[in-house]
């Protein structure tokens, strides 16, 4: 069969989309990673799937997929392009979209200047809820063999968020500390690595290695989780655009146990099919 699916993106991190509500085709890690291979396949740092919802009050379930054919719990950039998404393909013509994903309920809304807010939940610090494999503290240290002692901070938005403070994310060593941390043992589901320098009050500066992918252009969940440690560290305001390679995020949150509000642009770039076997 001949899958059709759209190529989309927000701030440059980039998704290939397809409507499994009615088909409910089947998916393996090995069939994401391959139409996930920039050389080979369609490309893309997530899949997004759209299928029938899970609760009485969704609308939709949202599925995400590393490159790597690993599920994952959150996305706030696919977010914002899964709600472009299924108004694009005429799914629905609500502004305001409940959406049940594996781990929580997101509420998704499209604006009338076409930017898309994204409702990302109420973040946790409980060790046990990132998850992460120590005892809670306000800070945490590792030891890389080259780079030394690193300190970072940790928080889930569903998804884990491991937050270093640098001087510069232009000279910070993703390369090196994001697969590092990434993949440290503290971090039994893995971690999504970020690299945060605040600006002032309003703004801050960030780069973000992604588990199972590497550093993408922008990740909606890591801005969240910068924003909410710079505000739980009393340098940033409770309402703040984050800077990434890709481009900006207005991320809000009124403190602890509320939800945390990202809004952004989503983007189509082209629709195509690509061929099933079986």
């Amino acid at each position: 069969m001949n899958l059709p699916f759209s190529k989309m993106h927000g701030l440059g991190n980039d998704f290939m989309v397809f409507d499994n509500s009615e088909i409910a085709l089947e998916l393996t890690p090995l069939m994401v990673s391959q139409w996930g291979d920039r050389q080979w396949g369609v490309g893309f740092d997530q899949l997004l799937v759209v299928e029938q919802p899970k609760s009485e009050n969704a609308h939709f379930s949202y599925r995400i997929f590393n490159a790597d054919g690993r599920e994952v719990e959150h996305c706030g950039n696919g977010a914002r392009c899964f709600a472009r998404f299924v108004r694009n393909q005429k799914l629905t013509d609500l502004k305001t979209i409940i959406v049940d994903t594996i781990k929580d309920q997101l509420e998704l809304v499209v604006n009338d200047d076409g930017y898309v807010t994204v409702m990302m939940g109420v973040p946790t610090f409980e060790p046990t809820e990132i998850p992460l494999d120590a005892n809670k503290a306000e800070q945490y240290q590792v030891t890389h063999d080259t780079a030394g002692d690193i300190a970072f901070q940790a928080v889930a938005i569903s998804n884990p968020h491991a937050v270093l403070q640098v001087e510069s994310v232009n000279s910070a060593a993703v390369e090196t500390i994001g697969p590092f941390l990434e993949s440290h043992p503290i971090f039994p589901n893995k971690v999504n690595v970020g690299f945060m320098r605040v600006q002032d009050r309003q703004n801050f500066d960030l780069r973000v290695f992604e588990r199972g992918v590497g550093e993408t252009q922008a990740c909606g969940s890591g801005a969240c989780a910068a924003a909410i440690i710079g505000m739980q560290n009393g340098v940033l305001d409770s309402t703040v655009t984050a800077h990434l390679v890709g481009g900006n995020l207005e991320i809000s949150w009124a403190g602890i146990g509320q939800p945390v509000y990202m809004k952004g642009p989503a983007v189509e770039v082209f629709r195509g099919e690509i061929k099933v076997e079986g």
